[in-house]
């Protein structure tokens, strides 16, 4: 019976899943593409009022937009900030400041174990290096840039001028207007507009909490929801005179946090979707580039994690490596996962048969727009021939090991003179060498090749011996020179061409690969020009036929985007649209108090005014990708009601469509942070700036 009711249910799960992998009963070939397939990203360029209105009965005035957009920040290297009281209190993740605290950090302080509070100014610390920037000026300069590549007479003098061209106007304009000024492509070139920002370089931080609180889980709760965790930190910046800056606008706090039936707005920066790809550019990155950077992350990412769990006293110092690498191992396993979900993928497919339907019916656009997919389609099967050598031969410093990237560089400097080898190799080898580590990296780098070259591959053997495993990383250990500093020096005394004859395993897989790898990047070079092209094509078609009714793919620039507190179904069950403090102890005390679901030590025990009821975390249906981290949630009066701080496994497809059904953005609600800052940290200069809007000093 029981053997019966198991082939049921197989039977069952092979013709029926969730609406975001199947549907009952439909077949494939009549899916239809959803009305926000490419996303609810909307620029400040071209404000949504008119959807905006009929969706929500919201005006969204140019006096609410110029607000929104001046509130808004963008973090350091890559996340998104607010400004969030007038003496520029700024408000980020956590995740986004980790780095930073490091820096700050004095002998015999671990504030990423402990966080930090500045109790007075006086106390709050500048961060070297760190800034913000925010978007002043938007000027639209697509006429110029267009002019500019229409004048060229091939691919790469197109391509040539496009560039000097958007060089001589973020040159002119930031002349002109002192700030610092970018051009950004929209709708992969239909557009062109050029932002100017403002940039504050006097940045100290305020408040932080532990890490163990920021991050909860750390990568295994990393894109899931529910969440439990207060990812958030404040600094604050500062003027020429060592004062607070006085700010015009920033977002006031609401202390109620968002109600499930009101509209709320992310206000941040997205980093990059592709959801104008083709369908050839699309099944490209399904069948080749992301299986081959998934595995290479996930085996890099083992290497990190088996010396983190081995050596918990390096914490401090691994950390960051691990949740850095295992977080893009997510990303992209998350974005192939999608890829390879077939009702998806259909989705897709019908959104470009149905927009080269729109272009065939009409003339003039079948003139200017019919053969571009043909053209990509061609591009991209000439890169499948290139792309697995050219994975193998590369060699990046986030990926592999010293053995590599140091083999590389002794390569480079081969053709030094011989007097200087005892200084050459001294730049070259590191000051700490950790071969547990980059014994670790080896093993991965070589799972690499022999996934991308194959293990019969002569480069390959030379390197492993023709053994496997374990076997094969001792042997190419046992024949490299790379780390012994005598042995290294005296090859370089000897010159370029005993470097270029040299049996190191290390040193002749560069000498070999170098050449090959020269044309075959430059092979590629000309194909991207040309699929550059291709795609500023495929962009000012889309435009042509939906205008500014669909968002372009996100840029790395401010954009808004709307949506509502929701929650949704998943694992055979559903998910709470929040969370609250009683599930959190509930996870703490579900696994054993122990990490990394543990709990920092103020929170072990109930802080005596925390109210369990309040909501912690909460999902919406506000369309995000990374770069969106540390962005602002707020409600129609520009109110803080939530910090996003991630999305949901279900949203790595965003990548390249925006399924409403199951992607969510994830973020902190304003009430339950502002419980913890007032009756848990006693942060009360924070506490009372949210309150009143200014600075308590």
């Amino acid at each position: 019976m029981k053997a019966h009711f198991r082939h049921i249910i197989v039977m069952i799960l092979l013709i029926s899943s969730s609406s975001s992998d199947l549907v009952i009963g439909q077949q494939y070939d009549t899916v239809q593409a959803g009305k926000f397939d490419l996303g609810k990203m909307w620029t400040f360029d071209f404000p949504p009022k008119e959807y905006f209105k009929e969706e929500y009965d919201f005006l969204l005035t140019d006096e609410w937009l110029l607000k929104a957009q001046k509130s808004a920040l963008k973090f350091g290297g890559g996340c998104s900030a607010s400004f969030v009281s007038e003496d520029g209190l700024i408000m980020t993740n956590h995740h986004c400041g980790r780095g930073d605290i490091l820096q700050v950090q004095k002998e015999g302080e671990d504030l990423l174990k402990n966080g930090f509070y500045a109790s007075s100014l006086a106390n709050e610390r500048r961060v070297p290096g760190l800034h913000v920037d925010q978007l002043l000026l938007i000027e639209d300069v697509t006429v110029q840039v267009k002019s500019a590549i229409d004048s060229g007479t091939t691919d790469a003098d197109k391509i040539g001028k496009k560039r000097r061209k958007i060089s001589e106007l973020e040159n002119s304009y930031s002349a002109t207007t002192s700030l610092i000024c970018k051009v950004v492509q929209l709708y992969n070139g239909g557009k062109y507009s050029l932002y100017g920002y403002k940039r504050y370089e006097d940045i100290r931080l305020v408040l932080a909490p532990e890490f163990q609180i920021a991050s909860t889980g750390w990568d295994y709760d990393n894109f899931t929801y529910p969440r439990y965790e207060l990812d958030f930190m404040f600094f604050r910046a500062y003027d020429a005179n060592g004062k607070p800056h006085k700010i015009t606008n920033y977002f006031k706090w609401n202390f109620d946090g968002p109600s499930d039936d009101e509209p709320i707005f992310v206000i941040g920066n997205p980093g990059r979707t592709g959801r104008l790809q083709t369908i050839a550019q699309l099944e490209y990155l399904r069948d080749i580039q992301y299986p081959i950077t998934a595995s290479l992350l996930r085996d890099v990412y083992n290497a990190y994690f088996g010396l983190f769990k081995k050596y918990p006293e390096r914490e401090s110092e691994l950390l960051n490596h691990v949740m850095g690498v295992g977080n893009s191992r997510k990303v992209y396993e998350g974005m192939l996962a999608g890829l390879q979900n077939p009702y998806l993928f259909a989705r897709k497919k019908d959104f470009e048969a149905k927009l080269r339907d729109k272009i065939n019916s009409s003339p003039e656009l079948k003139k200017k727009y019919s053969g571009l997919w043909e053209e990509i389609e061609s591009i991209r099967t000439e890169m499948r021939e290139y792309a697995p050598e050219l994975a193998g031969y590369n060699i990046s410093a986030y990926t592999h090991s010293a053995y590599f990237t140091i083999a590389r560089k002794v390569v480079n400097v081969s053709s030094a003179d011989p007097a200087s080898a005892d200084s050459v190799v001294e730049s070259l080898l590191p000051e700490t060498f950790d071969a547990e580590l980059q014994k670790a990296l080896l093993a991965a780098n070589i799972n690499h090749l022999e996934r991308t070259l194959g293990k019969d591959n002569p480069l390959v053997q030379s390197i492993t011996g023709s053994r496997q495993g374990k076997d094969a990383v001792d042997y190419a250990l046992s024949k490299s020179i790379i780390f012994k500093r005598d042995q290294l020096k005296e090859l370089l005394v000897k010159g370029k061409n005993a470097v270029e004859n040299s049996d190191d395993p290390f040193i002749h897989f560069v000498v070999q690969t170098q050449s090959r790898l020269q044309e075959l990047q430059d092979k590629v070079k000309l194909l991207n020009a040309k699929e550059q092209l291709n795609n500023q094509l495929l962009g000012e078609a889309i435009y042509d036929i939906y205008g500014y009714s669909v968002p372009p793919d996100a840029t790395g620039t401010l954009r808004i985007s709307d949506g509502m507190i929701k929650g949704y179904e998943y694992n055979g069950t559903v998910a709470p649209a929040k969370t609250t403090y009683y599930g959190m102890y509930d996870r703490y005390f579900s696994f054993d108090k122990k990490y990394p679901w543990g709990l920092p030590e103020r929170w072990q025990k109930k802080p005596e005014d925390l109210n369990l009821e309040y909501p912690l975390d909460f999902a919406s249906t506000n369309d995000i990708v990374g770069g969106n981290s540390g962005s602002a949630i707020v409600n129609r009066n520009l109110e803080v009601v939530g910090l996003v701080f991630d999305g949901n496994m279900e949203s790595l497809p965003g990548d390249f469509i925006y399924n409403s059904d199951n992607n969510r953005a994830v973020a902190i609600d304003s009430k339950g942070l502002y419980e913890a800052i007032k009756d848990v940290y006693k942060a009360d200069r924070v506490s009372e700036e949210l309150l009143n809007g200014k600075g308590v000093f």
